[in-house]
C-alpha cells in the first residue's frame, strides 16, 4: 500500500519547479494556471526568488502547494491508497484527494498564509526545535512557563523530534531550560510567528469564515489529519478541523505510526525537499521512502512505475 505526503513550510528553496516547468507539459499549465488564479508572478519567486520574498509566509504557502501539486498531476493516475501534509502540506493532501478544486485549494492556502503572516505581525512569537527530550519533559518545561508566557508543544515530528511554539521569550527561556535538561539540540528556528498556537488566533478566526463558505467533495482515498493524527471522517470534520489546525500542534509521528497501522508499506514525498522522507524513516525505519520533488525524481519515478 503506497501513500503520498505533502511537505509544509521551511522545505522551500529558490529555484524550485523550474526544472519541472521545463521538462513537463503538465507542470507548466499547472505554474501558469496558479499565476492566473493568484494575479502575480508566483512563478518567478519560485524559480528566480530572491530568498528573502519567497520566505515570506504569503509567498512561501501557495509555492509549495503548486509545486506539490504540479508533480501530482503528472502522477496522479498511480496506486494511492491514502495521503496525508504536514501542516500547510494538508491542503496539498486535500487537493490531491478531490476535497477542494485546485483553484479553491490555492485560494485557501494564499488567505491561510496571508492570515498566518498578519498573526505573526500581531501577536509576535517564535518557534525552537528541540531534540532529545521526551513529550513529557518538554511538556512539563513548557507548563512551568507559563506565567512567563505562551509556550506549547507545535509539531511532534518523530520520536525524540518535537517542535514548540510561543512568545519569544517563554520559548527562549525554554530553549534554555530544555539544553539543561539534556537536550541534544534546542534551536530557535527562523519563522514569521508562533505557528499552531494561540498566537494564530487572529489567522485562526478569520480563516473560519472562508472554509465555510468553500465548496468541499468527498475525498477519492484517505486523508489523515493534523490534529487526530487519524483518517477524516466526514466534510464537516474536515472543515472544522482545518481550522482547528492553525492553533492545534501537528501530529506527525502519530499520523504516520496510523498509516503504518493500516497497511502503509511505502511513502512518496511529493514537492519541495526531504523532510518528511527524513522523519518518516525515524519513526519507521522497515518503510520504504521515495522523493519526488525535481523533474530528474519525477522521470525516474515515471520510468520505475513503467517497469513495473
Amino acid at each position: 500500500m503506497i501513500a503520498l505526503v505533502f511537505p509544509g513550510q521551511g522545505s522551500q528553496y529558490v529555484g524550485m519547479g523550474k526544472d519541472l516547468y521545463n521538462d513537463f507539459t503538465t507542470c507548466r499549465e499547472i505554474f501558469d494556471k496558479a499565476n492566473e488564479i493568484l494575479g502575480y508572478d508566483l512563478k518567478s519567486i519560485c524559480f528566480e526568488g530572491p530568498e528573502d520574498v519567497l520566505k515570506q509566509t504569503e509567498n512561501t504557502q501557495p509555492a509549495l502547494f503548486v509545486h506539490s501539486l504540479a508533480i501530482f498531476e503528472v502522477i496522479k493516475n498511480f496506486r494511492v491508497d491514502g495521503v496525508a501534509g504536514h501542516s500547510l502540506g494538508e491542503y496539498s493532501a486535500l487537493t490531491a484527494a478531490g476535497v477542494f478544486t485546485f483553484e479553491n485549494g490555492l485560494k485557501l492556502v494564499k488567505l491561510r498564509g496571508r492570515l498566518m503572516q498578519e498573526s505573526g505581525i500581531r501577536n509576535p512569537g517564535t518557534m525552537a526545535a528541540i531534540i532529545g527530550l521526551s513529550e513529557e519533559k518538554l511538556m512539563e518545561i513548557c507548563e512551568n512557563l507559563s506565567e512567563v508566557g505562551i509556550v506549547q508543544l507545535a509539531n511532534y515530528n518523530s520520536p525524540g523530534q518535537i517542535v514548540i511554539s510561543g512568545n519569544v521569550l517563554a520559548v527562549r527561556k525554554a530553549i534554555d531550560i530544555a539544553k539543561k535538561s539534556g537536550a541534544k539540540i534546542a534551536k530557535e528556528l527562523v519563522v514569521s510567528g508562533a505557528f499552531h498556537s494561540p498566537l494564530m488566533n487572529y489567522a485562526y478566526e478569520r480563516i473560519a469564515s472562508e472554509l465555510n463558505q468553500v465548496k468541499m467533495s468527498e475525498p477519492k482515498y484517505p486523508v489523515y489529519s493534523n490534529v487526530t493524527g487519524e483518517k477524516f471522517q466526514d466534510l464537516n470534520q474536515i472543515r472544522n478541523l482545518l481550522i482547528e489546525q492553525i492553533i492545534k500542534p501537528v501530529k506527525w509521528q502519530q499520523i504516520i505510526e496510523n498509516m503504518i497501522r493500516d497497511g502503509i508499506k511505502t511513502f512518496i514525498e511529493v514537492g519541495a525537499g526531504k523532510v518528511l522522507t527524513g522523519l518518516i524513516k525515524r519513526i519507521n525505519a522497515d518503510v520504504n521512502v521515495i522523493n519526488i520533488g525535481t523533474s530528474e525524481e519525477l522521470k525516474k519515478f515515471l520510468e520505475d512505475g513503467k517497469d513495473n
